[in-house]
């Protein structure tokens, strides 16, 4: 579909905020109007539809914010445990728990990056997790477990379609939520989740491939984080919530 419109804007409206095409309030692709709880991720989604270009396709994968948005008001409502129990079981074999033996260099480059998140984690939720030099599978503390399945849950629709993209993408719950928390950047996340591919580029060289991938990955994590960012105060539930 080519870009059918010639302005976007902003409209404060029931719930939040919404986007406009020519006057029309955007619809998700479950036909739903597109409300969002802050005017800052309305302008920022409106941005992006603003930036198509005058009579070109329209790229969904240039519009990020647009997806997440969607995902939070189409897919999570109805499905929100299923959400939060497909995020949380990442405790369960987070990236971060899984360390190598050798070589030294690597090993040292993983604790100084990965084992600070792991104490942030401990601290902020009471879940500390269990670390094992092999990728031998790791059965994790169910106290642990509990509570980061928790600390999912607090989280509102909208926030939890990042939260599960950003999991999903790097492999780790702790390194989403310490996104989510702004423990770290979007940049800073990328770095953690990749550390291991990044080692190995920088020990062997790199390839087209590898570089579009990483890009890809690069692209979805800062997404998933400006999005999160954008929601400002409206990313955990109000007390109360259904």
């Amino acid at each position: 579909m080519k870009r059918f419109y010639k302005e976007t804007a902003v409209d404060a409206c029931d719930g939040g905020f919404r986007v406009l095409l020519d006057g029309r309030p955007m619809r998700t692709p479950a036909k739903a109007v597109l409300v969002v709880p802050t005017r800052a991720l309305a302008e920022a989604i409106a941005g992006e539809w603003a930036g198509v270009p005058e009579k070109e396709e329209i790229k969904t994968g240039l519009l990020p914010l647009t997806r997440l948005a969607a995902t939070g008001l189409d897919r999570v409502p109805g499905q929100r445990e299923q959400v939060i129990d497909d995020t949380a079981k990442y405790a369960g074999s987070d990236l971060l728990c899984y360390r190598a033996a050798a070589p030294s260099s690597l090993v040292e480059r993983q604790m100084t990056s990965w084992q600070p998140l792991l104490d942030w984690a401990a601290e902020r939720y009471g879940a500390r997790l269990t670390v094992v030099e092999s990728m031998s599978f790791v059965e994790q503390p169910a106290e642990a477990l509990v509570a980061l399945r928790a600390a999912v849950a607090a989280h509102g629709d909208m926030a939890l379609s990042s939260l599960y993209n950003l999991t999903h993408i790097a492999g780790s719950l702790i390194v989403a939520l310490a996104v989510a928390e702004r423990r770290l950047t979007g940049e800073e996340a990328f770095a953690a989740a990749q550390l291991d591919d990044l080692y190995q580029v920088e020990r062997w060289g790199d390839d087209p491939i590898a570089v579009e991938r990483r890009t890809g990955v690069r692209n979805d994590i800062a997404a998933g984080a400006r999005f999160l960012e954008l929601l400002e105060d409206t990313r955990l539930r109000t007390r109360g919530e259904a």
